[in-house]
């Protein structure tokens, strides 16, 4: 039986991460900025598809951003659908700009 998947925050490399018994299954990257944090790519290990880790990993983020007071900027597109599902977020979301998703264009190289 496998264990519940575990959700961390990797600060040096701007990323949260998501592991399944101890093996990286998937990472969330993120870029903060003057209070937001642009959530611009979501990736989860094809080995681990179908299980539900891209949603936890992503309700993890955004629990935790908004916990610490971040304004959160959903440039990913799966980050955008996730959040169209659980309205509870609304409140902490800002609207994605060319400025965001230049920043996100950016960071990817």
């Amino acid at each position: 039986m496998s264990a519940d998947p575990v959700v961390s925050r990797n600060v040096a490399e701007d990323r949260f991460e998501i592991a399944v018994d101890g093996h990286s299954a998937g990472r969330l990257l993120y870029i903060d900025r003057g209070g937001q944090r642009i959530l611009h790519h979501t990736e989860i290990d094809s080995a681990y598809g179908g299980r539900g880790l891209a949603g936890t990993l992503v309700a993890s983020a955004v629990d935790e951003s908004r916990r610490d007071g971040w304004r959160i900027v959903p440039v990913c597109e799966y980050v955008q659908r996730w959040l169209g599902k659980h309205r509870e977020f609304e409140d902490t979301i800002d609207p994605v700009t060319t400025d965001a998703i230049q920043a996100a264009e950016g960071a990817q190289g």
